[in-house]
């Protein structure tokens, strides 16, 4: 029985579906990845603060090749050896060893074999995310580093609300439609559950604009992102359905031309293997001034 198929572990993604979107939306991808590119680059900015040399990197992204061409020479040949890590035969690309095929769920790297993993918009599809993120940690050797970049709880929230309410509406009853997703807090403690020193996890927000709900629902199709959930409905939406929700979106979320927005949440999460060489927090109770000194005596105490 694979790791996927475990009875004891929850499944809420169709892995097969979301391959099957993927490559789909692999061959038009270049008219639909401004979001994966704006995300990118915000991620390769920050590794460009880090002052070191990784000589083996991986790229746990889903559109594997992608996030090299964008880092160029602006990483200033850092990286030694970059391999791309799909988790589907038909993404392979020339830079990675023959074979070399990755579910995120499902890492094949050795233990302490790799000095930077980095993910652009692929963990967020995962179903055991604090097992991924176990995974990757161990895959680091002793004071190396991962870098990824997820879509937030608070991503599509328009939408979200907007298709439910016209789903109860017109049907009487919803089914699932946009991935759960995880929170800021979340993701800092699954950076410490996952045994990461010095984890950092941050959020930015970035605000979309579109024709009308139709529009971005395509977006998000040319994407690969979308709905694959194990609990979706397969068949068809009823029409009244999508006019009811563009309806409800633009009377809540149009801006004066008429255009509606669409909230994303990117959450960047940074975390090291832990190493002898990083800095530690002092021991409790090892320090040498008390309160009173640090913060002096209060006004008209005279004792």
């Amino acid at each position: 029985m694979s790791k996927l198929e475990r009875p004891d572990q929850a499944q809420v993604f169709d892995r097969a579906q979301l391959r099957r979107q993927r490559r789909r939306a692999q061959a038009d991808f270049g008219r639909h990845d401004f979001l994966f590119q704006e995300l990118a680059e915000r991620l390769l900015d920050r590794l460009s603060d880090v002052t070191r040399t990784f000589p083996l990197a991986v790229d746990l992204s889903p559109y594997p090749g992608r996030l090299r061409s964008i880092a160029g020479a602006a990483l200033g040949g850092r990286i030694g050896t970059w391999l791309s890590a799909p988790s589907d035969p038909g993404f392979a690309v020339p830079s990675s060893p023959a074979g070399l095929i990755c579910d995120e769920e499902a890492l094949p790297f050795r233990p302490g074999s790799l000095d930077l993993v980095l993910s652009c918009l692929g963990l967020h599809w995962v179903n055991d995310l604090p097992g991924a993120m176990i995974q990757v940690r161990h895959a680091l050797r002793p004071d190396g580093l991962f870098l990824g970049v997820m879509l937030g709880g608070e991503t599509l929230a328009e939408l979200r609300q907007c298709l439910m309410e016209a789903e109860l509406a017109e049907t009487g009853g919803a089914s699932p439609r946009v991935s759960p997703m995880v929170g800021l807090r979340d993701a800092a403690g699954l950076l410490q559950r996952a045994g990461f020193a010095l984890p950092v996890a941050d959020c930015e927000t970035i605000t979309l604009t579109y024709r009308d709900p139709l529009a971005l629902m395509r977006d998000l199709r040319g994407m690969g992102e979308g709905n694959a959930l194990l609990g979706r409905h397969r068949g068809p939406t009823r029409r009244r359905v999508f006019a009811r929700t563009a309806a409800l979106y633009a009377e809540r979320h149009a801006m004066g031309d008429g255009r509606i927005t669409a909230t994303i949440q990117a959450i960047f999460v940074t975390g090291w293997a832990p190493d002898a060489s990083q800095q530690q927090p002092a021991a409790r109770g090892s320090g040498t001034v008390s309160l009173l000194q640090a913060v002096g005596k209060p006004a008209g105490d005279q004792r």
